[in-house]
């Protein structure tokens, strides 16, 4: 039978992460690939005590609660915010969802309509860049440095688009590990109210901070609670699992929304939400994330030594400071997406930098994880990957 499917789905694409860790976990390769955090470090035993607390409570954890989640976490959330200094918001401005992706998704399909621009960083999340795709708006990518969008870029597709929203990851991005310059947030912002253009912040990974002296002042907490609407979420510091992520800000759009989850999913799992406010009172949750941090910021270490020990040639790539990721640019003439295979066939995998740009992808460059494998398999990854690209032998994967 031919599926008579909505015209919308033509712009559904899969994951390029996805897909290539379905292949990857079928063999014993070491993974660069996904984005995940090491399991190893969840506070298990934290967690299941916050659960428990919540069964011992006497009310029935298990009912129906309202669209925007369960209160008392969303009073923590305003509080953690608070610690980054974004304020001025109150709880009904906050709304608790599956993730931060549901958040995006959400602020999508409330606020874009087919051919509506959204302007972002290059690259960018691909997840986001998905989402943007699956409502039909159009993408249009900002030129970037390791300092954030080049701001006569910004001013100048501003001025020429007339963006709906500027979408941007300003600290430890996905892919690139960047951290934007206080200078180009303040211009962003100053950009945003002069244009009258709503900025979406994502900030998954803020927290994960290899140098606690370093000062990263959110977007959200540059504006005045009116251009800015910011998302994050538990699954990189408490455990993916729980499903939790939040988006705070205008009440105008938390309210359309909310409206708009009502009609997707009534309210994301309650149960988590009731054990992560259990997880923050009686946890040192901030104490957690220095403690993973100090791991992932060593395993990062590993793997930028051994690749600056490899010596390849034309290899380029900014050093983190936080988040989980490493960005690399190799010589322009390598495909990535070629030599993928072969890298997994050798017994090591990462992703491609093609999907993540929203402009002229550089074939050449891919995204490293180093925040799942231990060091002794990032050791080996590396070695596996380098052997690979000083094999001079690999012609097919030139581009031509």
């Amino acid at each position: 039978m031919k599926y008579p499917f909505a015209k919308r789905v033509r712009h559904l694409q899969s994951s390029a992460v996805r897909d290539i860790l379905k292949v990857v976990n079928k063999g014993n390769v070491i993974s660069f690939a996904g984005g995940l955090p090491d399991d190893e470090l969840f506070p298990n035993e934290a967690i299941k005590e916050a659960f428990s607390r919540v069964f011992a409570k006497g009310n029935n954890p298990l009912q129906y609660i309202e669209t925007e989640g369960y209160g008392p976490l969303r009073e923590v959330i305003l509080d953690r915010m608070a610690k980054k200094q974004i304020s001025g918001f109150n709880t009904g401005q906050v709304l608790l969802t599956t993730g931060s992706q549901q958040a995006i998704d959400l602020f999508s399909r409330v606020m874009f309509n087919p051919g509506d621009i959204i302007l972002t960083e290059d690259p960018t999340y691909l997840a986001a860049l998905q989402v943007f795709e699956s409502y039909e708006a159009h993408v249009v990518a900002v030129d970037s440095d390791q300092y954030g969008m080049i701001p006569e870029d910004l001013e100048r597709k501003m001025k020429r688009y007339r963006p709906k929203c500027v979408y941007v990851v300003p600290t430890f991005s996905n892919p690139s590990g960047r951290v934007w310059s206080f200078e180009r947030r303040q211009h962003l912002i100053n950009m945003a109210h002069k244009h009258h253009v709503m900025v979406l912040e994502d900030d998954p990974y803020g927290d994960i901070q290899f140098n606690t002296d370093d000062v990263n002042i959110p977007l959200a907490a540059l504006d005045d609670g009116t251009h800015v609407i910011y998302t994050s979420t538990f699954s990189k510091t408490a455990a993916p699992a729980l499903r939790t992520g939040w988006i705070a800000g205008p009440h105008q759009i938390i309210r359309i929304m909310s409206q708009a989850k009502q009609a997707n999913d009534l309210h994301s799992n309650s149960l988590s939400h009731q054990a992560l406010h259990e997880l923050c009172c009686h946890f040192d949750l901030d104490s957690h994330i220095r403690k993973i941090s100090e791991v992932y910021g060593h395993r990062m270490n590993i793997m930028v030594d051994k690749l600056l020990k490899a010596d390849i040639q034309d290899l380029s790539f900014v050093k983190p400071k936080g988040g989980m990721f490493l960005w690399l640019e190799l010589d322009p003439q390598t495909d990535t997406a070629s030599l993928l295979t072969e890298a997994v066939s050798r017994g090591v995998a990462y992703v491609p930098g093609e999907p993540f740009y929203a402009g002229t992808p550089k074939r050449n460059a891919m995204r490293l994880n180093f925040t799942h494998s231990t060091p002794e398999k990032i050791e080996k990854g590396i070695e596996l990957l380098t052997d690979l690209l000083q094999d001079t032998n690999n012609k097919e994967f030139i581009l031509q």
